[in-house]
């Protein structure tokens, strides 16, 4: 006599992240163990962004984030001697900058090597017992619309959040304040404050974009620095 039982098909997959179609697990297991925290400590000082588009730009809260004594921001390795890229509005006018680096359990000190304020580009240097795990860096020049991308930093202090979206737009022209922004990415994936600076990565794993600017108030309005242009301003700090 046959059994009547129902026989469930079960996923040769362990768990639904090991599945194929997650394909963003493990570049974000790759990835973050290069992508650190910043908490940078600042007297209360005029924002470098201060300007009629500051609250469109960060929404209303924001300015008063940034007369606190912290302020939060993402930055990556480029270099296994310690060195990382972050905006420089992250570091603009801090007296002391901490980096929190995945593996270590108490910050780090970090110094300012290079910044660029017209650019919005600081490159950081971070002495460590191991040398770190630079991002491969992408082609920006070759990033379509359209295109996965990942998002991850420190979003209001929550060091390694990650948020997926795609390539909105490319050739963006943004005017901050006294800055122009005059190839910028547009892109879905969720930035809040704390997100500047983090890396804008592509399912290969590579950084196409430095995450900077969100438009408030919006849903999901992210703008990003193309990876080309810190090739070119930051080259002698970049390992390849």
């Amino acid at each position: 006599m046959k059994s009547n039982k129902l026989r469930i098909q079960r996923s040769k997959a362990t768990t639904a992240s090991t599945h194929p179609a997650n394909v963003f697990v493990s570049v974000v297991r790759q990835a973050k163990k290069s992508i650190v925290s910043l908490a940078c400590k600042q007297d209360a000082q005029t924002s470098p962004f201060d300007s009629l588009q500051f609250n469109q730009l960060f929404g209303p809260g924001r300015r008063q984030a940034r007369q606190s004594s912290k302020q939060y921001g993402s930055g990556f390795f480029i270099h296994p001697d310690g060195y990382l890229i972050t905006n420089e509005h992250v570091i603009h006018g801090s007296s002391e900058i901490l980096c929190k680096v995945d593996g270590y359990k108490k910050a780090i000190p970090a110094q300012v090597t290079w910044a660029d304020e017209a650019r919005d580009i600081a490159v950081l240097k971070v002495n460590l017992p191991k040398s770190p795990k630079p991002l491969m860096l992408g082609n920006s020049q070759s990033t379509m619309v359209g295109e996965w991308v990942i998002a991850i930093g420190n979003p209001f202090g929550l060091d390694n959040s990650v948020s997926v979206g795609v390539i909105s737009g490319t050739n963006r022209p943004l005017y901050v304040g006294d800055r122009l922004y005059d190839n910028i990415i547009q892109t879905d994936c969720a930035i809040n404050p704390g997100n500047s600076g983090g890396p804008l990565v592509n399912i290969l794993g590579e950084v196409v974009g430095v995450c900077t600017l969100i438009l408030q108030p919006s849903q999901c309005l992210g703008f990003a620095i193309p990876i080309e242009e810190i090739k070119s301003t930051a080259r002698r700090y970049i390992s390849y």
